[in-house]
């Protein structure tokens, strides 16, 4: 096993090149460019979780689940689309209605569910239960989770509250570019405490590592592991917060990376029993010497909707 992670280095170093500064630019950049991103991950990852499943015996409803998780996505950057449109009609004299954004959200998944509880009522492949279990969980857990990551970006500037950090209610150009760097900023950061916690946690467990943190679903990985990956993401958080993460608090440093470090660790864990429970290594072999989109991303899947609702609920309330 030692000789396979070394033979694959070249190959994983050769694509960490390439991915890395193209995460960074699509983070940096923001709006449009990064829903597309997400959005493009997003659907991977789903297509690779329902392969998965289908390997235990399931039958999900594959391109509705696909094309639902897209449209999910969208729910996450519709408050960018609807002042646009809302604008441009308004420019010519058209006064629209639009649906709000939590109203798109939960109308686009009751549509999702009552489409999907009709094509399994004339369906006839496998159980109707675990087909239905599988398309909404896989819906729910990836679509729905990696969209609160576009929410991240998208509180930069749509969600933020000029007044609470500058001395005026309204933010003049210079603001708003500070306000956009620290949305990009945000997303790099959180890719980087997500990358440094599975690299500390990786070699402590190599190093420290005895006590079994969790054998029956993964078993290298420790309990000196998680603890090195832990403070590794807390240190990486408030390094990020010392250098371009200004607005934060340095306590709210150290919330995010336990966020990271915690819950990251458990994305990890979650997605490896159902890797174990299909009986295969990766969720795919798509990414050079990484494995799957799934495989990459599945501590950014459980990540990202706390550190969403933290960054939303507290930092910027």
């Amino acid at each position: 096993m030692t000789t396979s992670a070394y033979t694959t280095l070249p190959t994983r170093l050769i694509v960490a090149a390439i991915a890395i500064p193209l995460i960074i630019l699509f983070a940096m950049v923001g709006g449009y460019l990064f829903f597309l991103f997400v959005a493009l991950i997003s659907g991977i990852s789903l297509y690779e979780f329902y392969k998965l499943a289908e390997r235990t015996g399931a039958f999900p409803l594959k391109t509705i689940g696909i094309i639902a998780g897209f449209i999910i996505n969208g729910a996450f950057i519709y408050e960018r689309v609807q002042v646009e449109v809302f604008n441009f009609f308004a420019d010519h004299g058209i006064h629209l209605s639009m649906f709000s954004q939590l109203q798109f959200l939960l109308f686009v998944q009751i549509l999702f569910y009552l489409v999907v509880l009709l094509v399994e009522l004339i369906r006839q492949k496998g159980s109707p239960t675990l087909n239905l279990g599988v398309t909404v969980l896989g819906v729910a857990v990836i679509s729905l989770f990696f969209g609160t990551l576009i929410s991240i970006r998208e509180l930069f500037p749509y969600g933020f509250p000029v007044h609470k950090f500058f001395q005026t209610g309204f933010a003049d150009d210079a603001q708003l570019q500070t306000i956009e760097r620290w949305g990009g900023y945000t997303i790099v950061s959180l890719f980087a405490t997500i990358w440094i916690c599975d690299t500390a946690a990786y070699f402590g467990g190599i190093s420290f590592g005895s006590r079994k943190l969790f054998e029956r679903v993964s078993p290298k990985k420790t309990w000196e592991g998680a603890a090195f990956g832990l403070v590794f993401a807390v240190l990486t958080m408030v390094l990020s917060r010392a250098l371009v993460l200004e607005y934060l608090q340095w306590h709210d440093a150290i919330v995010i990376g336990c966020i990271v470090g915690v819950f990251g660790q458990l994305g990890d864990l979650i997605e490896s029993r159902f890797k174990r429970d299909a009986g295969v290594k990766d969720s795919s072999a798509m990414i050079p010497g990484h494995g799957g989109v799934f495989d990459r991303f599945d501590s950014l899947v459980f990540v990202s909707p706390f550190v969403y609702l933290y960054i939303d609920f507290i930092v910027l309330s």
